[in-house]
């Protein structure tokens, strides 16, 4: 019997996995690092806390700030070139039609059959304009990332890794006492491997490999984090 292939490629597309994976990291181990300076100084519950919480909401707001600016001025200029594109297939048919035939026959079609292909393409300027912006740019006309999508994955998952180490302060400070820290480092290690295990879906790399390195990652934060708190807490008090 005669079997098909069919490609199954990780869906890495869409403006969202950047964002989102470099949100929840960064809000993971931000948050962590900015708690063990904290508990490196001897500060109160209280003062955890807020600074914990404070933590989450400027991070959360800044990282969605951030990404959509960036994504919107990567837009506009992506669409300054598009339309610099339009206006020379409007104004030099001829030449565009012969670059996008010499872009195929550089890729190995015969000169002939580029020729036709191109020729072809061009009876539809819109299609003309998508094929030589994804040729020239690397970019489709009309689908360009959200800038919208980009702030809010970035919002929701700096948010959602900033919160994980606060929760030991928030739900059990009077059960754990004076381990709230060591809880709230252990539950941050734990997001950071998982997160890391998860990652590795869209890259391909090992699951031990991508969750060790991102826990290796936070643990230096955390722990250079920690000292700084120690040496300037006993400065301070």
């Amino acid at each position: 019997m005669h079997q098909h292939h069919h490609d199954a490629h990780r869906d890495v597309s869409g403006g969202w996995l950047r964002p989102a994976v470099f949100g929840v990291m960064d809000g993971l181990v931000s948050n962590v690092a900015l708690l063990s300076g904290f508990a490196g100084s001897n500060a109160s519950h209280s003062t955890a806390v807020l600074a914990g919480l404070a933590g989450v909401a400027a991070g959360a707001f800044s990282m969605a700030t951030g990404e959509y600016t960036s994504v919107r001025s990567q837009n506009e200029a992506m669409a300054a070139e598009i339309e610099v594109e339009r206006q020379a297939l409007t104004q030099f048919p001829v030449d565009e039609r012969a670059e996008l035939a010499a872009t195929y026959a550089r890729k190995g079609v015969d000169p002939a059959l580029a020729e036709a292909v191109a020729g072809q393409l061009h009876d539809d300027p819109e299609v003309a304009l998508a094929v030589h912006s994804q040729e020239e740019l690397g970019v489709t006309p009309g689908r360009l990332p959200s800038a919208l999508l980009a702030a809010f994955s970035s919002f929701t998952a700096f948010a959602l890794g900033a919160l994980v180490p606060v929760l030991p302060y928030l739900v059990a400070h009077w059960v754990l006492g004076g381990y709230t820290f060591l809880a709230s480092a252990v539950l941050a290690a734990c997001a950071l491997f998982g997160v890391g295990v998860a990652v590795s879906r869209f890259t391909g790399r090992s699951p031990w490999l991508s969750g060790g390195r991102q826990l290796l990652l936070g643990a230096l934060a955390a722990a250079a984090t920690y000292l700084v708190g120690a040496l300037v807490g006993g400065v301070v008090n």
